[in-house]
């Protein structure tokens, strides 16, 4: 019986042996696999192969006693057939459902912007220049100035302007010192002008003078539609000898000081623009030398002046906007009766139209005219009542000409007895045209009339004249001109003729 028993018993050992190497080999294949680099999903689904399992075992004499000889003997159930379709490339497959985006790496994240290519370089193009002989200036961080010096000789022939054949002649020095301001600010604006110049007579001291004004604007931009406007402004001048406000004989020219300044504020309502403003200024008068030796005193003269003034305009076109401006004023006297025992003080209104204009950007300008009323504190004088008036007018009918026309209308003050005030006609033309681009020259008309209220003088000023230049360089040029003057009165002896020669050299930075 043990006979029959052995040989199953070890037909039973070997069937276990089998299963245990086959589950051994089935073991190591899946830690290959996943060494292995991700296959693709179709591959993945294709049916296993049916590999052949043994039923049966058959054993030799020798195999009995060596169960290991047994296991060597039979053939493998692993299939060393390569696998279907494993040949073949993946890409060259056409599955539904693959793509080529699974087997390709992925791509880094963006994160921004890939940089621009740089522009084109600018084309370098000649820049055309209107005035080569202009000053370039000098630029203090973001403001221009263009100062000037001018230095001349010259002969005057009536130094004093006063009447007589005993006028004498006489040659002088003259010196000028002026600069511009101008802003170069991306909001806001300075802008300005100032000017001093002395003239030395060298027969005549007591005809030597100085003279100088200047003006400077600030514009500050609040917003868009609002701006507050600031301005300052100054005048130096003298009297002659026989102006009829100096009623006796004087030695030498007493200087008259102008200065004063504003402020206000102008908005837009869409193209109706309105102008408010504040003004205030000064007027002070220096006593005067008589020939006796005696002074003068001028302080009844001197005053204050405070302005009110609101502007409307309305842009009809760009280049036409018509406005109605009303203004109010208060002359105070420093001392309230004059020399002549009259209260001077007074209040006046005015109210103008006009507009400014724009013709085909050869004319240009601004014109208004309007009415005043001035009332004084003393009833002995009337009203002194007017047309008043403005216009500043620049045509240019060729890029060589310029013409240029001003003029004024005005009510001022005097402390002649019994006379209210005075009215002034001013009108002043200049032509100036370029016969070569450095080669100026200019023709000048002045004419005014003064007329005194009450039984008083009349005086009519005329003065023509003449300028050329001739530029240099951007920084030197040479000036020379003439000037004929005459004064016509209805006064006895306040008469008057003049003529001025000068020739000087400019030096502009």
């Amino acid at each position: 019986m043990s006979r029959r028993l052995t040989p199953l018993l070890l037909t039973g050992v070997a069937a276990a042996s089998l299963a245990l190497a086959a589950t051994a080999v089935q073991a190591q294949q899946a830690r290959r696999t996943a060494l292995r680099p991700s296959v693709p999903a179709y591959v993945a689904q294709q049916p296993a192969p049916e590999f052949p399992v043994a039923t049966s075992i058959s054993a030799t004499p020798d195999s009995i006693g060596d169960p290991a000889a047994l296991i060597q003997q039979q053939r493998s159930t692993i299939s060393r057939a390569a696998p279907p379709r494993a040949s073949r490339s993946v890409r060259g497959e056409s599955v539904r459902g693959v793509t080529q985006r699974q087997f390709r790496r992925p791509q880094p994240t963006v994160t921004g912007l890939p940089p621009s290519p740089p522009p084109p370089p600018p084309v370098r193009r000649a820049s055309t220049e209107t005035d080569p002989y202009a000053p370039l200036g000098l630029r203090l961080g973001n403001v221009v100035l263009k100062p000037a010096l001018t230095s001349g000789i010259g002969y005057d022939t009536n130094p004093q302007r006063t009447a007589g054949p005993d006028r004498k002649g006489s040659p002088f020095s003259r010196f000028d010192g002026e600069t511009e301001i101008q802003s170069d600010w991306n909001v806001h604006e300075l802008k300005g002008k100032l000017r001093g110049g002395y003239s030395s007579y060298f027969r005549n001291h007591e005809a030597s003078r100085p003279d100088g004004e200047g003006a400077l604007d600030l514009r500050l931009d609040a917003s868009r539609d609002t701006r507050i406007l600031l301005e300052s402004r100054f005048r130096l001048d003298t009297q002659r000898p026989g102006s009829p406000d100096l009623n006796a004989p004087v030695v030498g020219r007493p200087l008259v000081y102008q200065y004063g300044g504003s402020a206000g504020v102008t908005h837009d309502f869409n193209r109706l623009q309105m102008t408010l403003r504040g003004s205030i200024d000064r007027y002070d008068y220096e006593d005067a030398t008589l020939i006796s030796g005696a002074t003068l005193s001028q302080a009844d003269r001197n005053q204050t002046q405070y302005g009110l003034r609101l502007r409307a305009a309305y842009e009809v076109t760009p280049g036409f906007k018509p406005f109605v401006q009303g203004e109010i004023d208060t002359r105070e006297f420093d001392e309230p009766v004059d020399s002549s025992g009259y209260q001077r003080s007074s209040d006046g209104a005015t109210g103008r139209i006009g507009t400014t204009f724009e013709i085909s950007r050869q004319i240009t300008g601004e014109i208004s005219g309007g009415y005043q009323n001035r009332k004084y504190d003393d009833p002995r004088l009337r009203n002194l009542k007017g047309y008043v008036g403005d216009a500043a007018i620049l045509w240019a009918p060729t890029p060589l000409t310029t013409v240029t026309l001003r003029g004024t209308s005005e009510l001022g003050d005097t402390t002649i007895a019994g006379s209210s005030g005075t009215r002034v006609h001013r009108a002043a033309l200049e032509i100036a045209h370029a016969l070569r681009r450095n080669l100026i020259v200019t023709g000048i008309g002045v004419f005014s009339r003064t007329v005194y209220e009450g039984p008083n003088p009349r005086e009519d000023y005329a003065s023509l004249g003449a300028r050329i230049e001739y530029k240099l360089t951007r920084t030197f040029s040479v000036r020379a001109s003439f000037t004929h003057e005459r004064l016509n009165s209805t006064a006895v002896g306040s008469d008057y003729t003049a003529n001025v020669a000068q020739v000087g050299l400019r030096v502009q930075f």
